[in-house]
């Protein structure tokens, strides 16, 4: 079982909430859509499919080998994706990182703070691995700005790696920014 703390995170905009097998109907939707899922690795098989992974990945989860969030606005309206993998003793993953239409104005910005608090100080863990494909200029940018510093790239991909450090760091100015722009 994973531990309260994790199953749901609150920011000033939006909440982490752990995915659940009903919602493998977005999941699905989202991660089939080119306009969403250009930049992340191709979907095979239906609805029904993604709610069977989700069931398998329930096991992962209560072992806290991975994390799988639904990005909500406040009022409960579903906006995106956002997961933790690979987590180790020293480090995790980052990534399937998806945000629609209905996204709060600065959502990018909060669903990466809340979610790499999640890693860093939710998992106690110093370091975050990111992976972003070449073309994904916009991401590229987005990560840089944050910090993140690049560790190699290969034809598709460019690796990064995020410190805690860092991240505690800036996190007091990020938050700064977002409580500004809360949405009532």
């Amino acid at each position: 079982m994973v531990h309260t703390d994790l199953t749901r995170i609150e920011g000033p905009n939006i909440v982490l909430r752990l995915i659940w097998p009903e919602d493998a109907d977005y999941v699905h939707a989202l991660r089939t859509d080119q306009a969403y899922s250009q930049h992340l690795s191709e979907v095979r098989g239906t609805a029904e499919d993604q709610r069977r992974w989700i069931e398998d990945y329930k096991a992962r989860e209560g072992d806290l080998r991975e994390l799988y969030y639904v990005i909500e606005r406040r009022d409960g309206v579903r906006c995106g994706l956002v997961r933790l993998y690979d987590i180790g003793k020293d480090s995790f993953t980052w990534g399937s990182w998806i945000l629609d239409r209905n996204k709060t104005r600065k959502a990018a910005l909060e669903s990466a703070v809340l979610s790499f608090g999640v890693g860093f100080e939710g998992l106690d863990l110093p370091t975050a691995n990111v992976d972003v494909r070449v073309e994904n200029d916009h991401a590229q940018a987005f990560y840089r700005r944050l910090g993140m510093t690049e560790i190699r790239r290969d034809a598709r991909d460019i690796y990064f790696a995020y410190a805690r450090d860092r991240f505690l760091t800036d996190r007091p100015r990020y938050m700064a920014i977002l409580e500004g722009e809360r949405e009532e």
